[in-house]
């Protein structure tokens, strides 16, 4: 299948945006706590790409662990990818470089990539099967889609808060008024079955923040993020909630922070496919 050049692209708007508030957990995410499941197909001479690579963190750590081949990160936004170029320049690698593209309709040859990877980035896209097909199609025969998503319903904490309860129902409303789907993690088996997609190796893993200073950072940056970040924006624009009911929130957040016991988990689904050769 050759590469689409005049069907139109399909997109859905970001929730998130790309304020400080979001960063400061985009930035944290490594290959380790966040493409584990991915990481024992890695060869030394893969070509990867990553798809919505944000600030690079990922990329860069994708970047060492192939140092006889080369990733290339792609992202919406263009802005973000200066951020991604500096982390990848303080981190000395040569073998890494980045560029304006969309999921929908890649920008590159059939067959060009070992592995192609997108952490987080479905459950935002217009059309998450077509994506998958595209993320299939670039891939060479042999080589591995690999996709990790989040699941937000099936998000817990302890203790109980009816704000945070709020904060829940606001997001998922949110994030499908922007046309993405919050609740992907536990969809990507069936997009990958609906994509053509063989060879699926489903699996899931947690993120899980427990510790006083793990909770601090967790709680503010959702805090900070309900206030301030595009997030925010969309919800009093769309007429979705608030000033108010963002700020109830937002406290929300901090009061259970606050918490000696509190605790959190984040679920992901993750699909692994190995391309037919």
């Amino acid at each position: 299948m050759s590469k689409p050049q005049s069907q139109p692209q399909e997109t859905a708007v970001y929730t998130h945006g790309h304020h400080e508030s979001v960063l400061r957990s985009h930035t944290w995410r490594t290959a380790a706590n966040s493409a584990a499941y991915l990481l024992g197909s890695l060869k030394p001479h893969m070509k990867i790409l990553d798809i919505g690579c944000g600030p690079g963190t990922i990329t860069a750590d994708l970047a060492e662990l192939v140092p006889d081949g080369h990733v290339t990160g792609v992202d919406r936004a263009p802005g973000i990818l200066e951020q991604a170029r500096a982390t990848a320049a303080e981190r000395g690698l040569g073998n890494v470089e980045f560029a304006v593209a969309d999921v929908h309709a890649l920008d590159f040859p059939d067959d060009t990539f070992c592995v192609v990877h997108a952490h987080q980035v479905l459950q935002h896209v217009g059309d998450p099967v077509r994506a998958l097909r595209e993320m299939h199609r670039v891939t060479k025969p042999g080589g591995y889609i690999a996709v990790r998503d989040g699941d937000y319903l099936a998000m817990a904490w302890y203790p109980a808060s009816q704000g945070m309860d709020d904060w829940l129902d606001l997001y998922r409303r949110v994030a499908r008024a922007n046309g993405g789907e919050p609740d992907a993690g536990r969809r990507l088996k069936s997009w990958a079955l609906r994509a053509g997609l063989t060879d699926i190796t489903a699996t899931s893993s947690t993120w899980t923040f427990a510790d006083t200073d793990e909770i601090a950072w967790w709680s503010g940056l959702w805090a900070d993020r309900t206030l301030a970040s595009a997030y925010a924006d969309r919800a009093t624009e769309g007429g979705l909630a608030t000033v108010e009911q963002l700020r109830a929130v937002s406290e929300a957040w901090r009061e259970w922070g606050r918490r000696e016991d509190a605790w959190f988990t984040v679920p992901h689904g993750e699909i692994l496919c190995r391309k037919a050769t």
